[in-house]
C-alpha cells in the first residue's frame, strides 16, 4: 500500500511517499520525496490551487490508499497558523474528492517515533532519517524532512497493520 505524507506549507509543501512493507525494518519502503514551491507573486487562491494540482498529479501517479498529515496544535505567527490550515484544508478537500483515508500524527509522535524523544530538534530527526533508511537522501528543505519523518512514523506505527 503506497502512503502519501504532507507537510502543509503555503510557500513550501513537503511531500514524501513510501509503500508498506511487512519485511521492512520500519515497515516502509521509500519512493520519493520533494517539495511544491509556490511564489509570492500569486494571489492565495493561485497558490492553493497550486498546491492542490501539484499533489494530485502525485495521487494519479502513485495511487496512494492513505494521506497522512502533521496535526497542527501551536504556531507563535497566527499569519503562519491561517496559511497552513488554508493547505491542510486543500488537502483534505483532494482527500475527500480520491476517496483517500486521512490520518494524523503529532509532531511528538513523529519526533518520538522517529528519534525516541519527542522534543528533538530537526537535525537529529534528519539523521535518523538517514539511519533508518540506509539511504542518502538528497533534501532541499526542512518541510521535505518533515514529510518524510511523517511518512515513516506512520509506517513504524502500523508495521504490524500491513496488509
Amino acid at each position: 500500500m503506497v502512503i502519501l505524507a504532507i507537510d502543509s506549507g503555503f510557500e513550501k509543501t513537503g511531500y514524501a511517499l513510501f509503500r508498506t512493507e511487512k519485511n521492512c525494518q520500519n515497515g516502509g519502503k521509500y519512493i520519493a520525496s520533494g517539495l511544491i514551491r509556490t511564489h509570492k507573486s500569486k494571489c492565495i487562491e493561485k497558490r492553493i490551487e497550486e498546491i492542490f494540482c501539484d499533489l494530485k498529479r502525485l495521487i494519479e501517479e502513485f495511487n496512494p490508499k492513505v494521506i497522512i498529515l502533521e496535526q497542527l496544535f501551536f504556531f507563535k505567527n497566527q499569519k503562519t497558523a491561517i496559511k497552513v490550515s488554508q493547505t491542510q484544508g486543500a488537502v483534505m478537500l483532494l482527500a475527500a474528492q480520491q476517496n483517500i483515508r486521512l490520518e494524523f500524527l503529532t509532531p511528538l509522535q513523529i519526533k518520538q517515533v522517529v528519534t525516541g524523544y519527542g522534543l528533538s530538534d530537526k537535525t537529529s530527526v534528519h539523521k535518523m532519517i538517514a539511519l533508518l533508511l540506509k539511504e542518502d537522501i538528497e533534501m532541499e528543505d526542512d518541510d521535505q524532512s518533515d514529510a518524510i519523518a511523517c511518512a515513516l512514523a506512520y509506517c513504524c506505527l502500523n508495521r504490524n497493520k500491513v496488509k
